[in-house]
């Protein structure tokens, strides 16, 4: 018996690792990825890939293949899962959310984007207090002012020239205020995926993926093809014209589509804190990646607001283990 628990411990550290390395090396190449596509100056012409959005087009298309193929080969039963049509609503604010996202990319550096979208848990502690009433300890508020004072900081502090030129509409407030609108966007989402999964809790995580892939895949298919001048026509044009950009936007896709599978799997075999914990490291390094690749050096002033951020929501991860702990232990009691 203590050889076979031994056993499942290794398998279940093997597999954590494995989670690990699939969610860092996905999300930490497809950020690359992203910030190559909007900065990259391509072909001998030196022609900006601009229709940013068709980046998340893609995106749809190859996560609903994926989820399908994903449903077809693991899936048992369907029956009892929400309704395709139950997903209209939250794909909207899917759509445009990631979309301000990524066009945020034409006005600030990859950095500044993954720290504003950081920032999460400043509009969620808000809403909660103002509209809630609910009442939050010291350290959580502790976890906010790091986040917000370490954000802040590196918005407000000079960013280096050669960072500047690389970008293709330098406009920090813009930028910051399309992340900023960009979180927003993402709670309502969040807000009804939980909703759906609680009216209809047989709902897989894969049937979630599947319903706002295709639904978002309308949703863009619309808006980038559903009058002749649409951009969706000028993109699909500058890759035909330019094969590296269409390949890194394939791959782009891929990324994510394999990141969203290891995602999965850790929130089903270790839990949504464990997914937390890391995704938010994975950013930690992505800006450490960009900074070495692409040439983007920050300041240590910059580099001390990157660690404030951080401390933040490490404080944030281990406010949220004592309390998975403590209810555990109330669980025993009872």
């Amino acid at each position: 018996m203590e050889g076979h628990g031994a056993a499942a411990g290794v398998e279940r550290v093997v597999l954590l690792a494995l989670c690990v390395a699939g969610i860092w090396s996905a999300y930490i190449y497809q950020g690359v990825l992203q910030e190559t596509v909007s900065t990259k100056l391509f072909g001998p012409d030196g022609k900006r890939f601009e229709h940013l959005s068709f980046l998340n087009l893609a995106q749809n298309v190859v996560c609903f293949v994926w989820s399908l193929i994903m449903i077809k080969l693991w899936s048992r039963s369907s029956s009892g899962g929400a309704p395709l049509w139950s997903y209209w609503s939250p794909s909207i604010t899917n759509t445009i959310g990631p979309s301000m996202g990524i066009e945020a990319l034409k006005y600030i550096s990859y950095p500044a984007q993954v720290l504003a979208k950081s920032t999460k848990m400043i509009p969620v502690m808000l809403m909660g207090t103002l509209v809630y009433g609910i009442k939050y300890t010291i350290p959580e508020y502790i976890c906010t002012f790091l986040v917000a004072g370490g954000v802040s900081s590196f918005a407000l502090l000079k960013t280096s020239s050669k960072t500047i030129s690389k970008l293709a509409h330098p406009n920090a407030p813009l930028g910051y205020g399309l992340c900023f609108l960009n979180l927003a966007f993402d709670g309502f989402t969040n807000a009804t995926q939980d909703s759906i999964k609680a009216r209809y809790p047989k709902t897989s995580a894969w049937d979630i993926m599947l319903g706002m892939n295709l639904w978002g895949s309308i949703y863009n298919v619309i808006y980038m093809f559903g009058w002749p001048r649409g951009s969706g026509y000028e993109a699909v044009r500058f890759c035909q014209e330019h094969p590296e950009a269409a390949w890194d936007i394939l791959m782009y896709c891929l990324c994510g589509a394999v990141g969203q599978n290891f995602i999965f799997l850790t929130i089903s075999r270790f839990g949504s804190l464990a997914n937390t914990t890391i995704t938010t490291t994975r950013k930690f390094v992505s800006i450490v990646v960009s900074s070495v690749i692409s040439g983007n050096p920050l300041s240590q002033k910059q580099w001390a607001s990157v660690v404030m951020v951080f401390s933040g929501l490490s404080l944030q991860i281990v406010l949220k283990w004592r309390k998975l702990q403590g209810t555990k232990k109330d669980k025993k009691r009872a």
